[in-house]
C-alpha cells in the first residue's frame, strides 16, 4: 500500500483528468467488489475527487478484484521493508483496515483509513493509533498488547535500521510509556488516556504514531 500512498502524493500535483475519465477509470468489470461512488467518498473522506481516483487507479492494480485479503496485504507491505520481518506488523495494520471484520479490505475500508491517517485531525489519529494497538478490541490496551505491537515495528525496521537494539529494548520502550499512560494505574489503558498523555508529551506522541512512518 506505500506505493499507492506515494502515487497520491506525486499525481496529484498533476492536472486535473476529465469527468469522463474519471467515470472510466471506475467501471470495472469482472470485480468481487465495486466501490461507492467518487461523490460518496468525497463527503466521508479528506480527499478531493481527484485525489480519490489516483488512490483508486492504484488501489485497482494492486488489487484487480477490488478487494485484499490479508495474505495479499502482507505481501505487498513486505516488499517495502527488505531487511525486515513485515509479515506481524502487516496483520495488525491489516486488522485495523479491516473494520468489518470479514477478513478483507475494500477500497472504501482503505481510503477511510488512509483518510484519518494523512488528513484526519491530532485526535482522529490518536483514536487510530489506539484501536491499532487493541490487538483485542475490548477497548483498553495492555501492556502485553503495547509490546507486541512495538516489538512488530522492530522486526519490520530491520536490524540495518536499528544495529545496536538488544532483544529488550522494545520491553523498555514499553514499560516506560505504559507508566506514562496508565494513569489510574489499573494495568490498562483507556483511550482517554491514551489520548491524553500522546498529546502531554511529544516524544510519545511520535512515538506511538511511529507506524505513520512506515505506511
Amino acid at each position: 500500500m506505500g506505493a499507492v500512498v506515494g502515487t497520491l502524493t506525486m499525481q496529484t500535483r498533476q492536472r486535473q483528468p476529465s469527468r469522463d475519465k474519471i467515470d472510466d477509470e471506475l467501471e470495472m468489470t469482472m470485480v468481487c467488489h465495486r466501490p461507492e461512488g467518487l461523490e460518496q467518498l468525497e463527503a466521508q473522506t479528506n480527499f478531493t475527487k481527484q485525489e480519490l481516483q489516483v488512490l483508486y487507479r492504484g488501489f485497482k492494480n494492486e488489487c484487480p478484484s477490488g478487494v485484499v485479503n490479508e495474505e495479499t496485504f502482507k505481501h505487498i507491505y513486505a516488499q517495502f521493508f527488505p531487511h525486515g520481518d513485515a509479515s506481524t506488523y502487516a496483520h495488525y495494520l491489516f486488522n485495523a483496515f479491516d473494520t468489518g471484520n470479514n477478513g478483507s479490505i475494500k477500497f472504501e475500508d482503505f481510503v477511510m483509513g488512509l483518510s484519518t491517517l494523512l488528513r484526519g485531525t491530532v485526535r482522529d489519529k490518536l483514536e487510530w493509533t489506539f484501536h491499532l494497538y487493541d490487538i483485542n478490541k475490548d477497548g483498553f490496551i495492555n501492556k502485553e498488547e503495547m509490546t507486541e505491537i512495538v516489538r512488530a515495528i522492530y522486526d519490520m525496521m530491520g536490524k540495518y535500521t536499528y544495529p545496536a537494539l538488544k532483544g529488550d529494548v522494545p520491553k523498555q520502550h514499553v514499560d516506560t510509556f505504559f507508566e506514562k499512560m496508565d494513569k489510574n494505574k489499573d494495568g490498562v489503558v483507556t483511550l482517554e488516556e491514551f489520548v491524553l498523555a500522546c498529546q502531554e508529551d511529544e516524544n510519545m506522541m511520535k512515538s506511538m504514531q511511529l507506524f505513520e512512518n512506515v505506511m
